[in-house]
């Protein structure tokens, strides 16, 4: 697998898909009902690996900035 596989993979968890839900809000609707909230990214301390769904504390930790630069570095 590619290095622009697994950015790419990794920023899915963050993206609203084609049900207008974010992976790592998959159980918490108020995140995609919600249009105070839907634009709210909460950075869990880490995600299951089957659907990517936040699990953990939902403070925003270190690890998941990186995301923010894999954005900007496939951009």
């Amino acid at each position: 697998m590619a290095p622009q596989d697994i950015s790419k993979r990794l920023i899915h968890i963050f993206e609203i898909d084609n049900t207008g839900v974010r992976a790592c809000h998959r159980d918490q609707n108020i995140y995609s009902k919600d249009s105070a909230f839907k634009d709210l990214i909460l950075y869990y301390e880490y995600f299951h690996g089957d659907n990517g769904r936040g699990v953990g504390a939902s403070h925003q930790t270190g690890w998941t900035a990186l995301v923010a630069k894999l954005i900007e570095d496939l951009n």
